[in-house]
C-alpha cells in the first residue's frame, strides 16, 4: 500500500480503466486501458499506425475531452497540471499570423517583460535551428518542417512539468531531426517526456521506457528500451513498427527481392520537361529550374533541407503557384488563358498536408468523390478495395479529420490514385507512417511504376530514395541543382544537399 501511494504521489499523470471510441465506430478504441508516467521519466509509445497513441496523449493531457470531445469515461484521470504538446500537424498548433507574434504570445502569458523578449525569442529559435533572415514573416510562408520547428520552440519557451511530443521531427531533414532532438534532451533534462514516435533512432539510447500497442490498442509490452527490443522482435515485425535495424531486415525480405528482381526500365518516352522554369510566391522566385525532364515511368526522389524549395517546386509543376518559363506535360504544353494556366492533364499531388485534400465527412466518400461517372456499385467496390489496400478502418465511416496523421497519409495517397493519374507527385507521403504500411505503399507505387505510372516524391528518406528511386533530384537554395540517373533499386549514390 505504501508503495502504491509513493507511486500515486510521483506520478505525472495517471489514467486507470480508459474507455474510448470515436463517433460512426463499432468497437472501442481503448478498453480499460491504465497507463501512468512518473515524474522525470522519459516514455516512447510506440504502435502501428492508427492504435491511439496520438488520442492516448490528448487524453493524457486534457485535451481530451476537455477541448475535444470523444465519448470516453475512465476511473481515474489525474492529469499534469503544467504541460506542453507539440502536435503532429504544426499548422494546428500556432495562434497569430507571425513567427516573432507567435513566440511573443507564449512570454506574454508568462508575463515576461517587453524588453526580455527579443532575446529570448531569438534563443529559442537558435535552439532549434530555425534560422530566419526576417522572424516578423508570416507563419504560412514557412516549409511544413519550418513550422514544426518553431511549435516546438514556442512549447520549450514555456518549460511545462510535462512534455507531449507527436511526432516532433516528422517532417524535418536528417539534420534538423538530429538538432531537434539533442535541443530536446538539452532542454528537458529535467523534465517528463511522453513521445510518438516512429524515427527512433536519435532516442532509443535517450529513453528510460517503451510502451508497446497492438493495433487493437492494447498494451503489449512495457519496459526497458533493450528488453522491448530485444525480446519482443517478432511482434515489432508483426505488428509493423519501426525498430532498430528494420529496413535492413526488409531489404533481405522475399518481398523487395521479388521487386528488385522484377524491377523494370524507364521507357524512352518523355512525360515532363521544364526549361527556365520558375515557381513565385509573390513576386519573388522560390523555385527555378533551369533545365530538367522525367522519363514515364521514372522514380524521382527529391531531396533537400527544410525550406529550400521542394514542396513549391510540386505545387509550381501543378499550376498552384505563379510560374514563368516553359513547362509540357505528357507532350503537350501549359499555356496561359485569360491569365490562368491550364491544369497539367494527367497530374494528381498529394499535399504535405493531407487535410488539405479531404472534401468530405467520411473516408468512403472521399475515395469516390472523384468517381461520379462511375456506377455506385463500381465506386463502392472502389472504396472497399482502397480502405483494405491502405488498411483504413473498415467501416469507412469515420471523418477524415478523426483519423491519424498516418491514416491521414494514407487516405490523401489512396484518393489520389485515379485511372486518369499518371504522373503522381507525392510530397512526403511516408510521413508518420508506421514500418508496415510504409513498406506496402513503396510496393504499391512501386507496382504502379511498373505498370507506366511516372512517381515524383518529395522525402527526407534516404532509404527510400537509395532503394526505390530511379533518379534522384536534389534542391537547395531555391534551385534544382542536380538530377542524377541511380543504377536500380540498390543503387545509393546519393547526395543530400
Amino acid at each position: 500500500m505504501v508503495n502504491a501511494i509513493t507511486e500515486l504521489e510521483n506520478a505525472a499523470f495517471q489514467i486507470t480503466k480508459l474507455r474510448l471510441k470515436f463517433p460512426g465506430e463499432d468497437t472501442l478504441l481503448f478498453k480499460d486501458l491504465s497507463f501512468s508516467v512518473q515524474k522525470g521519466e522519459k516514455v516512447l509509445l510506440l504502435g502501428p499506425s492508427g492504435c491511439g497513441k496520438s488520442t492516448l496523449l490528448q487524453v493524457a493531457s486534457g485535451i481530451v475531452p476537455n477541448s475535444f470531445e470523444l465519448p470516453m469515461k475512465a476511473e481515474t484521470l489525474q492529469l499534469p497540471e503544467s504541460w506542453g504538446f507539440v502536435f503532429q500537424d504544426p499548422d494546428t498548433q500556432f495562434c497569430m499570423p507571425f513567427v516573432d507574434e507567435e513566440l511573443a504570445f507564449v512570454l506574454e502569458n508568462l508575463n515576461v517583460p517587453r524588453e526580455k523578449m527579443s532575446s529570448l525569442i531569438a534563443a529559442s529559435l537558435e535552439r532549434v535551428g530555425l534560422h530566419l533572415e526576417e522572424i516578423h514573416v508570416p507563419i504560412l510562408e514557412l516549409s511544413q518542417g519550418m513550422k514544426q520547428r518553431l511549435a516546438l520552440a514556442s512549447v520549450l519557451l514555456m518549460e511545462p512539468e510535462v512534455l507531449f511530443l507527436d511526432e516532433p521531427s516528422a517532417l524535418l531533414d536528417p539534420e534538423g531531426t538530429e538538432q531537434i532532438w539533442s535541443s530536446i534532451q538539452a532542454a528537458a533534462a529535467e523534465q517528463t517526456v511522453v513521445i510518438v514516435e516512429h524515427k527512433i533512432e536519435q532516442i532509443a539510447n535517450w529513453i528510460d521506457r517503451v510502451v508497446l500497442f497492438t493495433d487493437d490498442g492494447k498494451i503489449l509490452a512495457d519496459g526497458p528500451p533493450h528488453t522491448i527490443f530485444s525480446n519482443y522482435k517478432d511482434e515489432l515485425i508483426q505488428y509493423g513498427i519501426w525498430y532498430p535495424g528494420v529496413w535492413e531486415d526488409y531489404l533481405t525480405s522475399d518481398d523487395y527481392q521479388a521487386l528488385a528482381c522484377n524491377r523494370s526500365s524507364t521507357s524512352t518516352f518523355e512525360v515532363l520537361h521544364a526549361e527556365d522554369f520558375c515557381g513565385y510566391r509573390g513576386k519573388s522566385p522560390v523555385i527555378q529550374v533551369e533545365s530538367a525532364s522525367i522519363a514515364q515511368g521514372s522514380w524521382v526522389t527529391i531531396l533537400g533541407e527544410n525550406g529550400s524549395g521542394k514542396s513549391s517546386l510540386l505545387l509550381s509543376l501543378m499550376q498552384l503557384l505563379k510560374t514563368t518559363g516553359s513547362l509540357t506535360v505528357n507532350g503537350q504544353p501549359i499555356v496561359q488563358k485569360k491569365r490562368r494556366k491550364t491544369l497539367p492533364a494527367g497530374l494528381s499531388l498529394v499535399f504535405q498536408n493531407p487535410e488539405l485534400q479531404f472534401v468530405t465527412n467520411s473516408i468512403t466518400e472521399e475515395l469516390t468523390v472523384s468517381l461520379q461517372s462511375v456506377q455506385a456499385v463500381k465506386a463502392e467496390q472502389h472504396a472497399v478495395e482502397m480502405i483494405e489496400l491502405f488498411n483504413l478502418p473498415t467501416s469507412g465511416n469515420r471523418h477524415p479529420y478523426q483519423l491519424s496523421i498516418g491514416q491521414k497519409r494514407r487516405l490523401s495517397v489512396a484518393t489520389a490514385l485515379t485511372s486518369s493519374t499518371d504522373i503522381l507527385l507525392l510530397d512526403e507521403p511516408t510521413f508518420g507512417q508506421d514500418a508496415r504500411n510504409t513498406f506496402l505503399m513503396l510496393e504499391k507505387l512501386e507496382s504502379l511504376r511498373k505498370a507506366g505510372m511516372t512517381i515524383v516524391m518529395v522525402t527526407h528518406d534516404l532509404e527510400i530514395a537509395s532503394h526505390f528511386a530511379t533518379e534522384q533530384w536534389t534542391v537547395a537554395g531555391g534551385r534544382l541543382v542536380s538530377c542524377i540517373q541511380l543504377g536500380g533499386m540498390t543503387d545509393a549514390r546519393l547526395v543530400y544537399a
